[in-house]
């Protein structure tokens, strides 16, 4: 979209009066957080509750109304404005208490979501899907953007035996489509079989970044800071499998990584000189509040992304990965959580090709650019714009 002018959109809950005369009466359990608000800031919790439609709250990853950080435990509760229960679908049981479900006519679903495959927003919302088909209950999506567009899926496409919370269906880290669309998908090609409705978002076209529409950005997550974030998370969201820092702890998570150990400005420089499009590299050193290095001096890598459009933020920062392991004896891959279970590096992958003594990234990219071509091809049938 090259106009300057912004398109106009009106997010699915925008468009709830259209369906109000067939939801009316229902029984509804609602996942959201503090993204499910319409045009006028109004919460999804709040126009459900007035409309005598909200029977509870499900609560993702990070929670309800008050963001916790990545993997911290999510209790069920009691909301304070509403007065409605809060069950935690994150921290336990992923599934839907089979108690609940009975006491509900419908499941709604309103989160903006960032377009990659490792957010585990769309996998609570499939197994919610799973829980309704098996309860014969309605699942409602309230449709939202893809903020980073959705015209060039990218990355590696998960291979089954690496199904996880953090990537559950063979789709794409850049998976290339809205949350409505990817219900749909998984709707049909998982054979979930739900009772699927999908309030369709309006004025918003397929190549359309967030940054091209009228929305106010509202994190979704603690460490999704911006619009243009989403961008990097696609790549550098795989240094969570390893001992770089990921700039959690910092004011600019996903953008920059790092570790003490780091030579950065030689990396950088690198880095700089293979010139990868739409971005740019520069050394900075930061000290992270919390998680990975907190407390200590770590020099970082920081990625200036200046053309959307152009930078292929998986390739770019596998590559950025890749040198670093090549040159450093300190990089390591984080081990498993647990012995016996997959390397979480190899779940946010969906493969376990980077860890091989003989991974070569150019042949990867390769395989991995034709198994996107493949997967393109299969969702298009799903598009709803």
């Amino acid at each position: 979209m090259n106009d300057m002018k912004k398109a106009i959109i009106r997010n699915g809950i925008d468009r709830l009066d259209e369906i109000l005369p067939e939801i009316s009466g229902a029984r509804i359990g609602l996942i959201t957080n503090q993204t499910g608000v319409d045009k006028s800031g109004r919460s999804t919790i709040d126009l459900l509750y007035k409309n005598k439609l909200l029977c509870c709250l499900l609560a993702p990853e990070h929670g309800v109304r008050d963001f916790k950080q990545a993997g911290e435990h999510i209790d069920s509760s009691t909301d304070s404005v509403t007065g409605v229960p809060i069950y935690s679908l994150y921290g336990g049981d992923v599934h839907i208490p089979r108690q609940v479900l009975e006491s509900l006519d419908a499941v709604a679903f309103d989160i903006q979501d960032v377009g990659a495959r490792f957010y585990t927003y769309t996998s609570t919302l499939a197994y919610a899907m799973e829980d309704c088909a098996a309860a014969g209950r309605k699942m409602i999506v309230f449709d939202r953007i893809n903020p980073i567009g959705a015209v060039r899926p990218e990355g590696s496409v998960l291979e089954a035996r690496f199904s996880s919370f953090v990537g559950r269906y063979e789709t794409a880290t850049r998976h290339n489509l809205t949350v409505g669309e990817y219900a749909r998908y998984i709707n049909e090609t998982e054979g979930i079989g739900c009772d699927l409705t999908i309030v369709k978002l309006d004025g918003w076209e397929r190549d359309m970044l967030f940054a091209d529409t009228d929305l106010d950005w509202i994190s979704p997550s603690p460490n999704i800071k911006s619009a243009n974030t989403c961008f990097y998370y696609i790549g550098t969201c795989l240094a969570e499998g390893t001992n770089l820092s990921e700039g959690r702890g910092t004011i600019s998570p996903f953008e920059l990584i790092g570790a003490p150990w780091l030579d950065a400005e030689k990396i950088a420089s690198e880095m700089s000189s293979q010139g990868f499009s739409g971005v740019s590299f520069r050394s900075e050193e930061f000290v992270p509040t919390f998680s990975k290095y907190s407390g200590i001096k770590c020099n970082g890598i920081k990625l200036l992304m200046s053309d959307a459009r152009e930078f292929l933020p998986f390739e770019t920062a596998l590559c950025l990965f890749e040198l670093i392991r090549r040159t450093h004896k300190d990089f390591r891959f984080l081990p498993p959580h647990k012995e016996g279970e997959p390397y979480f590096a190899d779940l946010l992958l969906g493969c376990d090709d980077w860890r091989k003594d003989d991974f070569d990234i150019r042949l990867f990219l390769k395989k991995q650019r034709a198994r996107i071509d493949l997967y393109k091809s299969k969702i298009k049938d799903f598009y709803l714009y």
